[in-house]
């Protein structure tokens, strides 16, 4: 599987774009703020309905523009299909496949699977819990796309009881009374008021476990069949023997939450019954703090090395390779799951890497059969990749093969990037931050 043509309209910096693709590597060279990771950024949201880089469609559509539109030709077994996004702030999102519309924008999900690296990735092994669950989630959803339906409802379900919890704080909290306000007509008496509540809660919990404990199944299948990957890839690009590992914990009670931590993968009905525990448990509390505290949502997922948490104790270059080996044993994953090669999105990686892992790395994916990779600078790209595919400069938005400079006369320094350098020497960093 790879992408073919991209073709993008107001989205981001560009009011349009054509980029042919080919299998192989391609690089995408230019300085900040040219728009080489904005073709990328397109890419990942042909295939996951979101950016890596905002958390909203907003930014996504250029300034002054109404919508974006991002469309892919999609290459699997010598057929191709059609992807078309159409992304309007404020508005539903509406999408196409084969040039036909289809009623909800996520039925394309699974047309191209990409497993994406970049530099906010070091925040799966830095950051907050929310970090590594949205990476779990994600590659489930790319795993399976059914389950984007179901981290759908489980957030509906989760907004509904929260809003009941702060609602109905003042009849269901210890002591409470009627809230300082006039009678109003129809008002149920305190006890009747707390016991409607009350059941209330108690259907919204039967909701959030049902839904929760598929959710809850799903991720912990998943970090099972991605462990084994994990050690061996994080081995690979760090070149150290490690015992790299990644252990769910949970928000259930503890004797639940301890199997879960140790590898065990209980049926969907056990853990729907566990989570109904544990909400029974902190009742109490939940009232009184107005937010649910027990479910996937208060979830983490715990990297470590060795005995040591990564989080706190790995150093730059562990947590860099703890990184990459969590979005390479993704990539394993697929690739053995689905019989097809994602597309490897490598956005300005090479960087921040040490030659050692820089050359590792590119070992690992020389044989994918699509990576895309931007660069500020050619020569950070190894050449065993660099030279065996397509490189594009891409100017002010531009873009455009890179052309070999002139050779240079014998008694001249040689360039360090003989095939980049000329081709973008030239480019000029317009004013302010703009998009990447």
């Amino acid at each position: 599987m790879h992408v073919r043509h991209l073709t993008l309209k107001d989205f981001r910096s560009y009011p349009s774009a054509e980029l042919a693709l080919t299998p192989g590597v391609t690089t995408l060279v230019g300085l900040n703020g040219q728009g080489k990771t904005n073709l990328v950024e397109a890419v990942g949201y042909l295939a996951t309905l979101g950016s890596h880089r905002v958390a909203t469609d907003q930014p996504l559509v250029r300034f002054g523009a109404a919508q974006a539109i991002v469309r892919g030709a999609i290459m699997r077994d010598d057929r191709e299909t059609m992807v078309e996004l159409e992304i309007t702030p404020g508005r539903a999102n509406r999408a196409r496949l084969g040039r036909s519309p289809v009623s909800r924008p996520r039925d394309v999900l699974g047309t191209v699977r990409t497993v994406l690296f970049a530099p906010e990735d070091l925040a799966l092994v830095k950051g907050d819990p929310s970090e590594r669950r949205r990476f779990l989630d994600e590659l489930l959803v790319q795993r399976q796309p059914r389950w984007s339906g179901v981290r759908s409802d489980y957030d509906k379900i989760l907004k509904q009881r929260n809003a009941l919890l702060k609602s109905a704080a003042p009849v269901l909290r210890k002591g409470a009374r009627r809230p300082p306000r006039p009678a109003r007509d129809g008002d149920l008496p305190l006890d009747e008021a707390r016991e409607s509540a009350l059941h209330t809660l108690d259907v919204w919990n039967d909701h959030l476990a049902t839904v929760g404990a598929q959710l809850l199944y799903a991720r912990l299948r998943l970090l099972r069949d991605l462990a084994p990957d994990l050690s061996e890839c994080y081995d690979a690009v760090s070149a150290v023997a490690s015992n790299a590992r990644a252990t769910y914990r949970s928000s259930l009670h503890e004797d639940l939450a301890a199997r879960l931590a140790a590898g065990e993968v209980p049926e969907i009905e056990e853990l729907r019954t566990g989570m109904l525990e544990s909400l029974a448990q902190v009742r109490s509390n939940e009232i009184e703090r107005g937010i649910s505290l027990v479910g996937p949502h208060r979830d983490d997922l715990v990297l470590s090395l060795g005995e040591l948490p990564a989080k706190g104790y790995a150093s730059h270059g562990e947590s860099w390779s703890f990184a990459l080996g969590l979005k390479l044993a993704a990539y394993r994953l697929l690739r053995r799951d689905l019989g097809d090669d994602p597309v490897l999105v490598l956005d300005d990686v090479f960087a921040e890497l040490d030659s050692g892992r820089r050359e590792r790395l590119a070992a690992l994916v020389a044989d994918c059969e699509q990576v895309l990779i931007t660069a500020a600078v050619g020569a950070d790209v190894p050449d065993v990749l660099r030279r065996s595919g397509t490189t594009y400069a891409v100017e002010l938005g531009q873009v455009h093969p890179a052309v070999p400079p002139t050779a240079a006369p014998e008694s001249e320094t040689p360039a360090e990037d003989p095939v980049l350098n000329e081709a973008v020497a030239e480019v000029k960093v317009p004013e302010g931050d703009g998009d990447e």
